[in-house]
């Protein structure tokens, strides 16, 4: 099981806000989607209509709802290559991101990027990275444009915990901090970089430490609850809009699939697989629903129905797309900026 220690303030239940039964609602069909759209492209892809790389959210899925609750829909985000959920619970239409996995024109990046380069100007989504880490010093440009046109919309950048090894990033906290950037950064630890974990990489066990060398806030979030995500996120963009600058959270969670749809996982035991199933997000969010008489067990039936149909309408529509032309290659390479600092 990943060893954890923590040095910082573990920001594990203490959740403050009383959440409404509108948010719990939002949260489980939300995660739900996410949940049952990742099976179902596991299954493709072993039926080889999906290709490529291709990396699950599955277990995760409390990080991102967490995060889209608490911020606004002008707010920025933008992720490593594991973005699938990060895509649909920004609003792009799974019909969208499906027919994107099978590499069609409908796809939110026009077939172009697949399942690692998601993007939607629409929905504030800039990817999907495929570099490790490449995202990092992006997500601080994003916030420093924000800044420089004197808005007040904060970017997301999430981040996994091998990513967090590059040297790009302590070069963008520097940055980041030195001009009070509006940005969060995100490392979802799920205790894994690909197969490798923490403590096999790094004498550092508590990743949000190294926030530290450069005074900028940082917390440890369990991330297997949507509650205790949106608290630390709400407060961070809080901090972000009245211009005090970059929030670093580590954000503990869990994958219970393999790194990518190529990786058996064998390097974990079934019992830590087990052991964190029992802190499953949709799990957790169910009870308290049920505890809080918020639904009942045919609420939760009906959602299943809901969410299964929006699947196969997704896989249908995705089947039914247009490849894109050949043409297409040369097209979205450049775009027009209209920003005053570029020239024409």
């Amino acid at each position: 099981m990943p060893k954890f220690i923590s040095f910082a303030v573990l920001r594990n239940n203490m959740v403050k806000t009383k959440f409404t039964k509108e948010t719990y609602e939002s949260w489980y069909e939300q995660m739900l989607l996410m949940r049952r759209f990742e099976e179902k492209s596991a299954q493709l892809y072993g039926q080889q209509k999906i290709k490529g790389f291709c990396h699950l959210y599955i277990g995760q899925e409390a990080v991102v709802a967490g995060t889209v609750s608490a911020t606004r829909k002008d707010d920025r985000h933008i992720t490593a290559y594991r973005d699938h959920a990060h895509a649909i619970a920004l609003g792009i239409p799974s019909r969208e991101v499906m027919a994107e996995l099978f590499g069609k024109v409908t796809g939110c990046s026009k077939g172009k990027g697949g399942s690692m380069h998601m993007f939607s100007k629409e929905h504030n989504f800039f990817g999907g990275h495929g570099i490790v880490g490449g995202q990092i010093p992006l997500g601080a440009g994003i916030a420093l444009a924000d800044q420089y046109r004197g808005g007040d919309q904060v970017t997301i950048c999430s981040f996994g915990d091998g990513a967090a090894r590059q040297g790009a990033l302590h070069e963008t906290f520097n940055m980041a901090m030195l001009w009070k950037l509006p940005v969060i950064f995100i490392v979802e630890n799920n205790g894994y970089a690909m197969g490798t974990s923490v403590e096999r990489t790094t004498n550092v066990l508590d990743m949000s430490v190294i926030g530290a060398g450069y005074a900028m806030p940082s917390f440890v979030v369990d991330g297997m609850k949507p509650e205790t995500v949106h608290e630390a996120i709400a407060e961070a963009v809080e901090r972000a809009r009245k211009g005090d600058g970059p929030t670093y959270l580590e954000i503990r969670t869990y994958r219970y699939r393999g790194h990518s749809m190529s990786d058996p996982a064998k390097y974990r035991t079934k019992e830590e697989v087990e052991d964190y199933k029992k802190k499953d997000p949709l799990e957790v969010v169910k009870t308290t629903m049920l505890k809080n008489k918020f639904a009942d067990e045919k609420w939760f039936d009906e959602m299943e129905t809901k969410i299964e149909a929006i699947i196969n309408d997704s896989v249908e529509f995705a089947e039914n797309s247009a490849w894109p032309e050949p043409e297409a290659l040369w097209e979205d390479v450049y775009v027009q900026s209209d920003y005053p600092f570029i020239r024409e």
